[in-house]
C-alpha cells in the first residue's frame, strides 16, 4: 500500500521510521500497541502544505485507513488490530 501510495502522490517519499524493535519503540515515545511494531507503520518525511495533501490523498486511496499528521511528518499505519478510519494530529 505504501508503495502504490508513492506512485500516486508523484512526490518522494523519505521513510523517518519503519519497523522498530520493543526497546526502541519504548525509547522514543511509541505506544505499546504502535503500527510500527509489526512493521505496519512508517512515518514520511513532510514538510511542505501541497506535498501533504497530495501524500495523505494518496495514501487513503491506497487504502492506508490510519494517518497521523505531524508539522515534519505523517504517519500511515495499516495494523489491523488497532482503530481503523482514524486521523489524527500530534
Amino acid at each position: 500500500m505504501l508503495q502504490e501510495a508513492r506512485i500516486l502522490a508523484g512526490v518522494p517519499f523519505s521513510i523517518n521510521s519503519g519497523y522498530r524493535c520493543p526497546a526502541h519503540n519504548k525509547k522514543v515515545g511509541g505506544k505499546p500497541t504502535s503500527d510500527h511494531l509489526t512493521g505496519e507503520g512508517a512515518d514520511i518525511g513532510c514538510t511542505a502544505s501541497r506535498e501533504r495533501f497530495l501524500i495523505v490523498d494518496a495514501l487513503l486511496t491506497a487504502g492506508i485507513k490510519r494517518i497521523g499528521i505531524a508539522k515534519t511528518f505523517i504517519h500511515a499505519g495499516s495494523r489491523d488490530d488497532n482503530p481503523q478510519g482514524v486521523l489524527w494530529l500530534y
